[in-house]
């Protein structure tokens, strides 16, 4: 069979049944062969950066490898933000690109890039096939790379002349070799559970490499918190690890994370961060993070540890695995029974929670954002909702006020912060989750930049419901400019919107609008019951700022609680906090 044949033997081999893409001349192979068979079904999207965020979406939702398919050139480079975003947040994505036949490569061909080059740093492991021969090797191997270890995204360039030339499909498993594990020290397992023990202000710190690990992690980490009676706070990426409604949960950590969250990790005496990397948007200024905590960091990327913070103790491999160890050999602790060191810290902690941070001011007109998302879980709460999002106010927003109680739920752009990244992702996770309710909560300015993928949920008829917190600025950079740039908002009011119920209409799919509290509920409840994609326009209060924040350059017990705590005395220029 041609080349062509083999790729798609490979992906139906590898258990895929489904592939985002957008053909072109050097991939054209690929779509004639697809034409033939009826096992892959492909998705067209509108912009090859759509077709991996749908990718993505579709993973994460999923727990399986998401599949892209684009054309050389122009098609692969569109695709470079989704395979860094990919690579930042850790997702399984297995990207094939046309290329131009090998003897062309290097002499600027039409619609000639160097993939492999230019996606290099923003892949786990990219590959050019330049011999028929490896090409099943190389697909079985792009899988196996994409989701074993630290999962990310593989690319593979497929010359078009490869993709053309006859030769004999094995269907056979050729990868014998596997990464070798770390062999746990027992010892390790025994100082975390004496630490554990001991600890009078501990807090676990849970990331987004639980959610990677599978559900059976997240249920043995929630068995495990719930035991120790420790507080547990969550990372963005993490949100979902451990139950939000849960009296443990403390909520979210970080920037926009909650004000008993942040203070807990502050005087904390022993951190034991799952699946979390350390990342600058949850440790603040490293000089002043946690400095009077042990430290136990469990994750399955070798090169995480010690990265950005050193830490005492380091358990490397599955997460799920060490978990389940530290939980059995804590029940054979016969001290566990003496096991109550907990209580002044939840105490503490409670009086931290009077502060409410996360409370507002209701009102009628403007819509408060807070209120309508808030609004938006307490109505799809029994639904099993999946929520994807765009970048800006409106995702912390979310992350702060939908409440997550299960994993592969939560769908937001972490590491890389890509506005844009919302719509794509809740088609990724309908195709995923057939029957389930999707919602994509986005910010205006976010949704413009891939809101063409509306026609892509028109033609497979996915019933996306995309909530739009209008506030018509570029919110987070709006925020920025108010605190840090004396208000000098440069560039960040859009000022000519599309009328989004006209603009939905136009493609052929319900929209509805809201711009009072008291329409929210009614608009909320019309949008679930309609069976067909919704654009929801929710205007909402131009002025309103995310609180809690910690500024940048700050530790978490300088968080920014609300407006009265902007002053020129706060934060300079340079956003750093004036001690």
């Amino acid at each position: 069979m041609n080349g062509a044949k083999i790729v798609l033997n490979s992906l139906v081999d590898q258990g895929v049944d489904i592939i985002f893409g957008y053909p072109g001349g050097a991939t054209l192979p690929i779509y004639d062969e697809l034409f033939k068979q009826k096992k892959l079904k492909h998705i067209l999207v509108r912009h090859e950066q759509g077709a991996v965020h749908a990718a993505e979406g579709y993973a994460r939702s999923s727990g399986k490898v998401g599949v892209v398919c684009v054309t050389s050139g122009p098609g692969a480079t569109n695709c470079v933000t989704g395979l860094a975003d990919a690579y930042m947040d850790s997702i399984p994505i297995v990207c094939l690109t046309g290329q131009v036949p090998t003897k062309l490569i290097g002499n600027d061909a039409f619609q000639e890039a160097d993939t492999t080059g230019i996606t290099r740093p923003v892949t786990k492991h990219n590959y050019l096939v330049k011999n028929v021969k490896d090409l099943e090797k190389i697909m079985q191997e792009a899988f196996y790379v994409a989701k074993s270890g630290r999962p990310g995204p593989v690319l593979i360039d497929l010359p078009k002349d490869i993709l053309n030339e006859i030769y004999i499909y094995k269907g056979k498993k050729l990868i014998t070799t596997k990464i070798n594990k770390p062999i746990l020290n027992k010892s390790l397992i025994k100082k975390v559970v004496s630490l554990i023990i001991k600890a009078k202000k501990p807090i676990f710190y849970c990331g987004g490499g639980v959610i990677n690990s599978g559900p059976k992690a997240s249920n043995i980490l929630t068995k495990l918190i719930r035991k120790t009676k420790f507080p547990c706070t969550n990372t963005l990426m993490g949100l979902g690890c451990f139950p939000a409604i849960d009296k443990q949960f403390v909520g979210m950590l970080g920037m926009h994370g909650t004000y008993e969250a942040n203070l807990a990790m502050h005087d904390s005496d022993l951190i034991i961060a799952v699946g979390s990397r350390f990342d600058d948007r949850v440790t603040g200024n490293l000089s002043k993070f946690s400095p009077y905590a042990k430290k136990v960091h469990i994750d399955v990327d070798p090169s995480s540890i010690n990265k950005n913070v050193k830490v005492d103790v380091a358990l490397i491999g599955d997460v799920s695995e060490i978990i389940n160890l530290i939980y059995l050999e804590l029940n054979k602790n016969k001290n566990l029974l003496k096991f109550n060191n907990v209580t002044k810290w939840w105490a503490q902690i409670n009086d931290w929670k009077k502060k409410n941070c996360l409370g507002y001011k209701k009102n009628n007109y403007p819509i408060k954002p807070q209120y309508a998302i808030e609004r938006l879980y307490e109505l799809t709460k029994t639904k099993d909702c999946f929520v994807t999002t765009g970048v800006g106010q409106h995702q912390m927003w979310a992350a702060q006020y939908y409440k997550f109680n299960k994993p592969n739920r939560w769908m937001t752009s972490g590491g890389l912060g890509t506005m844009g990244y919302g719509l794509p992702a809740a088609i990724g996770a309908q195709i995923a989750n057939p029957g389930k309710l999707v919602v994509d909560i986005d910010g205006e300015a976010s949704f413009l930049m891939t809101m063409q993928e509306i026609s892509t949920i028109c033609q497979y008829k996915l019933p996306v419901k995309i909530f739009i917190v209008n506030n018509r600025w570029m919110g987070m950079v709006r925020q920025w400019q108010e605190l840090i740039h004396g208000g000098r908002y440069s560039e960040s009011y859009t000022e000519s919107l599309p009328d989004f119920v006209k603009l939905a209409e136009s493609f052929g799919i319900e929209g509805l609008k809201a711009e009072k509290s008291s329409e929210v509920d009614k608009v909320i409840k019309e949008m679930i019951e309609i069976k067909k994609p919704v654009l929801v326009d929710m205007v909402v209060d131009q002025k309103e700022n995310c609180f809690p924040m910690i500024p940048s350059g700050a530790a978490h017990n300088e968080i920014l609680l609300g407006p009265e705590d902007q002053t020129d005395e706060t934060i300079n220029e340079e956003g750093m906090v004036l001690v």
